[in-house]
């Protein structure tokens, strides 16, 4: 299911080489690069996006 409400990730800087995030209606999570947002490279469920995120946010490894 595609979408049109991409959200750019905060730490992109200038340029497409970054990662856009939308929800769906379904309440699936996708996420794509931002020079295409019409090619979805992953849907997952919005648990699995929270612990994603949680886990980059508890990384010593993140910039």
């Amino acid at each position: 299911m595609a979408t049109d409400h991409w959200q750019k990730s905060s730490y992109c800087g200038e340029g497409d080489a970054c990662l856009s995030v939308a929800a769906t209606p379904g309440s699936a999570i996708q996420l794509t690069e931002t020079a295409d947002p019409a090619q979805t490279i992953l849907a997952t469920d919005p648990a699995t996006w929270a612990r994603f995120l949680r886990s980059l946010k508890e990384s010593d490894h993140h910039g």
